[in-house]
């Protein structure tokens, strides 16, 4: 397993990060199974386990804590805060008082005294920006983290950020993660070349989109979407949508450039990311043990020019065949209101 640096921290990461997302009652409820897929992503040589207080509730972070116990020194731990943790208006967001709050409650849940990364898992535009490095700044100078990031972040609000750290001599964020697959690369237009000008760290998350890049879903195969992911957002998966048309063309030709390397479709997808100067880590999510060992078999795949040239010619760079689930979307584009005038002030010409 390689490692790389941690977004000028000195933390050593290795190229895969274990999540955790699938720990717990929304994924896979056996702790003793979870504590074995995690020990064994160690044994490979991952250093990195990123989870969510959110994941199941705080389960994932609990799950995670007791299967450390006697390792916690060797692994580089990181969490994050945002998402709602029960009822009321503020028992979620990127507020002072819900951050001071909720790191107390994962560090209970994870059983440790501090936690390596701590990041902030959505934009939250009720906040200030201020605000938030304010209070990750005096956990940092507390000693509870090591170091803190945002996820799902755009170019725009990592630059907004990076510059009034800068003004209010703040710590600043250290690391994004995105959402990043040969399904979904947009954010190689301006985010990932931000992040690397910035010096920040980037750990990559869905590298198997969704579960579209698994091999199970086939344009020209029934689709079962009862079961598994499909039924969650069966409109991702239905081959006969048009609206899905490019993607299963595009799973087409990765299958058929699997079969020329002598490698699955997941291994090819798990390699992928990592070929980005930009990326440090690739998250992998697995439920099952043997889902783990299936992504671990790409970590020796080495992608050459000639290969990665194919992938650039069936998903262009910087083109996304679909909207990752589960990505933040600014409420310029989820809010019509936000990009519609008025009715009455929207001809160019005044009413005569």
């Amino acid at each position: 397993m390689r490692y790389h640096a941690l977004g000028g921290t000195g933390i050593q990461v290795s190229a895969y990060c274990l999540g955790t997302m699938m720990f717990g009652s929304l994924g896979n409820p056996d702790h003793e199974d979870c504590a074995r897929i995690l020990g064994t992503a160690l044994d490979a040589g991952i250093n990195f386990v990123d989870t969510a207080d959110m994941y199941s509730g705080g389960e994932s972070e609990t799950i995670v804590g007791k299967a450390l116990r006697g390792r916690r020194d060797d692994v580089v731990l990181a969490t994050k805060v945002h998402f709602p943790m029960g009822e009321g208006p503020n028992r979620g967001g990127n507020s002072r008082r819900w951050i001071v709050h909720e790191v107390e409650e994962s560090l209970r849940r994870l059983g440790t005294d501090w936690i390596d990364l701590y990041q902030v898992h959505r934009p939250d535009p009720d906040t200030n920006i201020e605000e938030t490095l304010g209070a990750l700044t005096d956990l940092v100078r507390a000693g509870k983290i090591r170091a803190f990031g945002c996820s799902s972040f755009p170019a725009e609000d990592v630059v907004e950020a990076y510059h009034v750290a800068e003004r209010r001599g703040l710590h600043r964020f250290r690391t994004e993660q995105p959402p990043y697959s040969i399904l979904a690369r947009g954010i190689e237009r301006s985010l990932l070349p931000t992040c690397r000008r910035l010096g920040m760290g980037v750990l990559t998350w869905s590298p198997l989109a969704w579960g579209c890049l698994t091999g199970r879903y086939r344009r020209d195969r029934p689709v079962d979407l009862t079961s598994g992911r499909a039924s969650i957002a069966p409109a991702r998966f239905d081959p006969t949508l048009a609206a899905n048309r490019a993607k299963f063309d595009a799973l087409e030709e990765l299958v058929a450039l699997a079969d020329e390397l002598g490698c699955t479709l997941p291994e090819l997808a798990v390699a992928f990311p990592v070929t980005h100067p930009a990326v440090t880590s690739v998250i992998l999510g697995p439920r099952t043990l043997e889902q783990l060992q299936s992504s671990l078999r790409g970590a020796s795949l080495t992608l050459d020019d000639a290969t990665l040239d194919r992938i650039d010619e069936i998903v262009p760079p910087g083109t996304d065949t679909y909207r990752a689930d589960g990505a933040w979307a600014p409420a310029a584009l989820t809010t019509p209101g936000l990009r519609r005038r008025p009715a009455a002030d929207r001809a160019a010409a005044t009413p005569s």
